[in-house]
């Protein structure tokens, strides 16, 4: 049955009210979406960290049976470096000293590591609680090494990564905080 638009007894064209204390009744318009910028950055964070991750770990192997210490010396070169630097050089030295069973264990770790930022990245940008706790517990569980790092020989770039991973686990932890309390 229609009713006028224009009586005061017209019923709603919506759904009921939510805010309508006599309404027992859920309304016909879905919740909003869980979307929240915090996270998406977070995760295009982990997605970056972890692609790079895995084209070193990718370039590590493409190390074996060759010339290391050649093949960053024209790296360096090509991308206009000077490898007489004394930073460059002590890089180069200790890159063309690992040998071949290291470079497998480094990038063993490095696949891995790639894999966990991956699963981060990509469970985070759908906004999904399991990766929300992930990236805690693994965000977490590198901050001691982080500060062990720091101690041994602290540098801006260090001081830097930590400040980040404390950002985003305070976040993660107060939005996992706030929607328990939400849900209780």
């Amino acid at each position: 049955m229609a009713s006028d638009p224009t009586s005061d007894r017209a019923e709603p064209l919506q759904g009921p009210r939510v805010n309508d204390p006599g309404n027992q009744t859920q309304p016909l318009v879905s919740p909003a979406p869980r979307h929240r910028v915090g996270l998406k950055l977070i995760a295009l964070f982990k997605l970056i960290k972890g692609v790079l991750l895995f084209a070193a770990a990718i370039g590590l192997l493409k190390l074996l049976n060759t010339d290391i210490g050649a093949q960053l010396e024209h790296l360096i070169t090509v991308f206009r470096g000077d490898p007489e630097n004394k930073y460059l050089h002590a890089l180069l030295v200790k890159i063309a000293n690992l040998d071949p069973r290291t470079l497998k264990a480094v990038s063993a770790g490095s696949f891995f590591y790639s894999a966990l930022l991956l699963t981060e990245g990509i469970g985070l940008w759908g906004e999904k609680r399991w990766a929300e706790y992930l990236t805690v517990i693994a965000t977490a569980s590198f901050i001691p090494l982080e500060i062990y790092e720091l101690a041994k020989r602290a540098t801006d770039l260090k001081l830097l990564v930590l400040a980040i991973n404390l950002v985003i686990l305070l976040y993660l932890i107060r939005t996992l905080r706030l929607e328990r309390k939400s849900k209780d």
